[in-house]
């Protein structure tokens, strides 16, 4: 069966590849947040860096981009910026938690390729269902694509035991509530769409990555 998402108990446990990306996303906001409190550079760096690296999905249309190519880039820039600590924080912890179990059972290039994928959906499920002019940034459409991947494990590997497959079916409830609850406390301003976008893709590239069940 697959790995239940865990957090390690010592930060040795942490495999390289999730090292490498907790501080390709982190390094970014502690340099906005310097900046932020004035250490360094100006206040106005955060509204640059989002201009620049964040996913506008008027880029898809008429806008002018600030650099070329700027429309495809942003399918991968804006994972790595983010609104500020807490949001980071709260993506990070989520990072460990769903990334060991994924790379447990794929190893690390197949987990960077998931990784990847994912956020790549997750930029397409932005670009195709939201309506609005907003930007998106945040790391939550490649994590929403690590629990997709590993839901699909998990449904996989129960269907193929013959075991009840209702805990993967609660997983997703819980994972749609919450999307739900964090949508309605954030007054509709929730990239769900992002969100949906990398969990379908992360289920797809994760049955691509490794069909095979685990049953023992």
């Amino acid at each position: 069966m697959s790995v239940a998402p865990q957090f390690p108990n010592r930060l040795r446990d942490i495999p390289l590849v999730i090292w490498v990306i907790l501080i390709a996303c982190s390094l970014p906001e502690l340099v906005l947040e310097g900046a932020s409190a004035g250490f360094w550079g100006s206040p106005r760096w955060r509204g640059l860096a989002y201009s620049w690296a964040g996913f506008w999905p008027g880029l898809l249309h008429s806008w002018q981009p600030n650099y070329p190519d700027q429309g495809w880039v942003m399918f991968l820039s804006y994972g790595f910026v983010h609104e500020g600590f807490a949001h980071l924080l709260g993506n990070m912890l989520v990072l460990v938690w769903l990334g060991l179990p994924v790379v447990s059972r794929v190893g690390a290039g197949r987990f960077l390729m998931i990784y990847v994928l994912s956020m790549i959906g997750g930029g397409l499920g932005y670009a195709l269902l939201s309506t609005g002019l907003t930007p998106m940034v945040g790391a939550s459409g490649a994590l929403f694509g690590l629990a997709g991947a590993w839901v699909a494990w998990e449904y996989v590997d129960r269907f193929t035991a013959g075991e009840m497959l209702w805990p993967v079916l609660r997983i997703v409830a819980v994972l749609a509530g919450l999307n739900l609850l964090s949508w309605w406390a954030t007054s509709g301003n929730l990239a769900w769409q992002t969100h949906l976008g990398g969990f379908i893709a992360g289920w797809i590239t994760a049955l691509l990555a490794d069909p095979r069940p685990r049953t023992a």
